[in-house]
């Protein structure tokens, strides 16, 4: 199955494809990343990737897409992107969280034993996993949740190994890690859960509520 995965959740967007070998290995990888901005050139980038990667559009079979926590519009275009494609050439579908993304970059980077990952959540707040890593699992012991910038310094204050994007200025003690869309195409290709469309949602813990504009005032 050629994937083309797509994780637009933090300042470093990325766009990757992978195609399997024998169904486990990937045969050929190759991934753009545009670093330091919030701009989304989807569609720029995807034809990079498909350049390198030697595919046409007609060739991808699967669009797998990361859900976050992370840039909420960025999030929002990837999934446009994959909605648009599955109703274009009736490719499959697949969603990974950003926090089971970064999870597995950091295990393949060597990370090992109880990690905490962290997203930036605004409003003071932000979202936190932890997740244990050894050579053989990756296994989620905390699941995610939203907690205050008091209680991310505290974690850090025990001593606790914690990585993230986006976080140099606003944590210090956090280990710059950004998701790669090629880590989160390796995910697709051990999964079978696919999913229509519809269910190719953000990661937003918090209520959404609108507030009504008050009538316009009569001059």
């Amino acid at each position: 199955m050629k994937i083309l995965a797509l994780d637009f959740s933090t300042s470093q967007r990325c766009v990757a494809v992978v195609q399997p070998l024998s169904g486990a290995a990937a045969a050929f990888q190759s991934e753009v990343v545009e670093a330091g901005g919030r701009s989304t050139r989807a569609f720029g980038m995807i034809e990079r990737a498909l350049t390198e990667a030697r595919l046409e559009r007609e060739d991808i079979e699967c669009v797998a897409v990361g859900l976050g926590p992370g840039s909420y519009t960025g999030i929002r275009a990837s999934i446009a992107v994959a909605q648009g494609w599955h109703l274009a050439r009736n490719v499959k579908l697949a969603g990974i969280g950003t926090m089971e993304v970064l999870a597995a970059q950091a295990q393949a980077d060597g990370v090992r034993g109880d990690t905490l990952l962290v997203v930036d959540a605004q409003r003071g707040e932000f979202y936190l996993a932890q997740w244990h890593l050894s050579d053989a699992d990756r296994i989620e012991t905390e699941p995610l949740h939203i907690v205050s910038r008091q209680a991310i310094e505290s974690r850090l204050a025990a001593g606790g190994q914690m990585f993230g994007p986006d976080l140099n200025r606003a944590l210090p003690g956090v280990h710059g890690l950004f998701p790669s869309a090629l880590r989160l195409g390796q995910l697709v290709l051990e999964r079978s859960d696919f999913l229509p469309g519809e269910q190719l949602v953000p990661v937003y813990l918090r209520e959404t509520s609108f507030v009504k504009a008050p009538p316009p005032r009569q001059i």
